[in-house]
């Protein structure tokens, strides 16, 4: 048998799910492999120095070659989100596990999938039957709590991020494009000064766009009739501070309080999840189209 690749993105589920394959093939037929945007959190370095002695395996990184930063890939491009996905996780997530791929071999792939994901796995399983995934959690019948508990249970504490409420541990350094509504009214009550650094990367990106970059969207039935009725998609938009340029444009204070309900762990497989009904995070995000 070659390898079996585990993908630890930092995330709770992909810690346990990696773990659960070792048990089962053996720590000398596993490989762990981090793909490092450099826009962690710096306690995740903290958590993968644990889950290394854990595992008892060392975790290897791996990098973009092509882009240094995060906000490089937003300034690049001139958007955050596209309907493949967040750019930065297309450029520095996706992009470098495809590469990784073809000058390397394997059995199967790990992902940490846990039990309310079937749909998600079974489209990944359809979309990318070649890089031949397994599902541990699933196996186990695990959910994301359950993964708690065991990475709890050996000692271990989990990544500060579940700790301040979130439900992942993705880009906490700048705060996840993809997060939605909820997330980013956390940020700007808990990170105040990260938010108002991405409030400042939606108006650079819409000035030199020439048009509205934002993350969000407005679902309200009350938006999508406006929508409905000018034909005018942009009032269906939501910036996180007011931009006076655009004042038909909502901003995120305008919009009801709720919990954050994150995406999931992002392992650069944003868009697999196409067979099954978008959730409710996903409908909040503004996708802006082509990548170019």
């Amino acid at each position: 048998m070659k390898k079996v690749i585990g993908w630890w993105s930092g995330g709770i589920t992909s810690t346990v799910a990696i773990k659960k394959a070792i048990d089962i093939y053996g720590k000398e037929n596993v490989r762990v492999i981090f793909i490092d945007t450099k826009n962690e959190d710096e306690d995740t370095y903290r958590f993968m120095k644990d889950c290394e002695k854990w595992y008892d395996i060392e975790i290897e990184t791996i990098s973009s070659n092509k882009h240094n930063s995060v906000p490089e890939v937003w300034y690049r491009y001139k958007a955050l989100n596209n309907a493949k996905g967040a750019v930065c996780s297309s450029e520095m997530k996706r992009l470098v596990r495809e590469q990784w791929e073809k000058n390397n071999e394997w059995s199967y792939q790990v992902f940490g999938f846990e039990m309310d994901e079937h749909i998600r796995a079974k489209s990944m399983t359809l979309n990318y039957p070649h890089i031949n995934p397994i599902y541990p959690l699933m196996m186990f019948g695990l959910s994301k709590k359950d993964c708690i508990n065991i990475v709890q249970d050996a000692g271990i504490n989990v990544p500060r991020a579940y700790q301040y409420g979130f439900m992942n541990n993705n880009c906490l350094q700048t705060g996840c494009v993809q997060g939605g509504i909820g997330y980013w009214q956390k940020m700007a009550r808990d990170f105040p000064e990260k938010f108002n650094r991405m409030a400042d990367v939606e108006f650079e990106l819409t000035s030199m766009k020439g048009k509205p970059v934002t993350m969000l969207k407005d679902q309200s039935n009350e938006a999508k009739k406006l929508v409905k009725e000018t034909g005018n998609k942009e009032l269906q938009f939501v910036f996180l501070r007011h931009n006076p340029n655009y004042p038909h444009i909502k901003d995120i204070s305008q919009m009801k309080g709720r919990e954050p309900k994150p995406l999931v762990d992002c392992n650069g497989f944003c868009g697999i999840n196409d067979l099954e009904k978008r959730n409710e995070t996903e409908g909040e995000i503004n996708m802006q189209g082509s990548l170019f």
